[in-house]
């Protein structure tokens, strides 16, 4: 009876045949990893000093990360990192879709520039805009004193991954530039999969450009700006590898994100249990902006 239903499956027993192998990969790679992180935040769990005795604390790693200084120093900043650069490589990213959507007799050589900084190493990017930024023999600084035809001008500009306020300023600008071509690609999709007679009989209506983007393109792109946002938000949340190769949280602690302190704690001081905690917390983060952004702007774009 049983080889019956497995040789001619109902529906319900198909789609759990075809979901169970989806399922299993799914539990190895994010349910059991998840799962063993927060199992380790109760714990007193050190790979240094003393080695071996692992002390069961309950709530106290979540007690500590409330009065902790430097977790709410890193997370003012990841923050600050995804209230600038999210909305900026939203609206960057918005422009460049705009015009590789324009009809070129020759599209590729504009996608392609869409697809190169996306395809950089987020390290690699960190490393070539701290070059960019340096001090002595950076591309800003040089640009700067061509142009105002004054040392002293450039000379208020020079230390940008020295200061806090340039340093995080230089990684925004960075981060950005980084991130608006994924955007971009997506928005590119959205906006190819927009009817074009919308847009012919708006012309005939006598509506301007500016109120067809405000009335069809905006409206229609919502979905796939919705989409841009969440996977953008999480990774802004996530923000790792441009800060730490560009300034390596430093000058001090004012430009040390969230993911930084996570890696301080586990890898450098091998922490396990508090660090733990701290992506616990990260995990946590990160729900509550997805959840927002599905029942909040999901809902109006249905």
């Amino acid at each position: 009876m049983r080889l019956t239903k497995l040789r001619d499956p109902s529906d319900k027993t198909l789609a759990l045949l075809l979901l169970a192998p989806a399922f299993v990969l799914l539990a190895l790679i994010v349910i059991y990893p998840v799962a063993r992180l927060i199992y380790n935040s109760f714990f007193d769990l050190r790979l240094s000093g003393s080695a071996g005795q692992i002390k069961f604390v309950l709530w106290d790693n979540y007690k500590d990360v409330w009065v902790d200084k430097q977790f709410w120093n890193a997370l003012t900043n990841t923050a600050l990192i995804t209230l600038i650069t999210v909305p900026g490589a939203l609206v960057v990213g918005l422009g460049m879709a705009l015009l590789a959507n324009l009809p070129f007799k020759r599209q590729w050589p504009v996608r392609l520039s869409l697809l190169l900084p996306w395809a950089l190493p987020l390290s690699f990017a960190g490393l070539i805009f701290a070059w960019f930024f340096h001090t002595e023999y950076g591309v800003i600084n040089d640009v700067i004193r061509r142009v105002t035809f004054s040392d002293y001008a450039a000379e208020q500009q020079t230390m940008w991954l020295l200061k806090p306020h340039w340093a995080f300023a230089a990684i925004c600008i960075t981060i950005i530039w980084k991130t608006s071509s994924f955007m971009a690609l997506i928005l590119l999709a959205g906006l190819q999969m927009i009817p074009k007679s919308l847009y012919e009989a708006a012309e005939v209506d006598g509506a301007s450009k500016w109120v067809q983007f405000v009335h069809i393109t905006l409206p229609m792109l919502m979905p796939s700006i919705v989409v841009a946002l969440i996977f953008r938000t999480i990774t802004a949340l996530q923000t790792f590898d441009i800060p730490y190769t560009m300034t390596k949280g430093g000058p001090g602690d004012a430009t040390e994100t969230l993911a930084m302190l996570i890696h301080k704690t586990t890898i450098d001081y091998l922490d396990v249990g508090y660090g733990s905690t701290l992506a616990v917390c990260m995990f946590a983060l990160s729900l509550f902006v997805t959840s927002f952004y599905l029942k909040r702007i999901g809902g109006s774009a249905r």
